[in-house]
């Protein structure tokens, strides 16, 4: 399968996340379709272009005690984050910078790679459809 254009990554990303790919089952609301979803969704990016993994930390930030941490890329010097859209625009403002991880970090954790697997999966269903 071609790479997918970030465009075409972005639609297939918001057409496969669901409740099962989420840390967070019980939040997860298809009205926000991108909550729960970082980790997941920032490995996948990396299958598709390569660059860094991106985690900061959000147990010091107001408003997110719900959460530990958040995850994105970062590719050809540029940062991406595919699931952005889970915080309100004046929140995430308030993510502090990113310190590189690795996928063997992400994946050590048996849940996140169970979900990231069942992602993958969707995510590459979906590219397929769009061509």
């Amino acid at each position: 399968m071609k790479n997918p254009t970030y465009a075409e990554l972005t639609v297939a990303l918001f057409s496969s996340w669901s409740k099962e790919t989420s840390s967070d089952p019980g939040g997860w609301k298809p009205d926000n379709p991108a909550w729960g979803q970082c980790a997941v969704t920032a490995l996948v990016a990396q299958d598709f272009f390569g660059g860094d993994i991106l985690r900061a930390s959000l147990e010091d930030v107001p408003g997110f005690s719900h959460m530990r941490s958040h995850y994105w890329n970062r590719l050809l010097n540029r940062e991406y984050d595919f699931s952005q859209s889970q915080f309100p625009p004046d929140a995430y403002k308030a993510v502090p910078q990113g310190e590189t991880r690795t996928r063997e970090y992400l994946l050590s954790n048996a849940e996140t790679k169970t979900r990231y697997e069942l992602l993958k999966k969707n995510v590459e269903h979906h590219l397929r459809a769009l061509k």
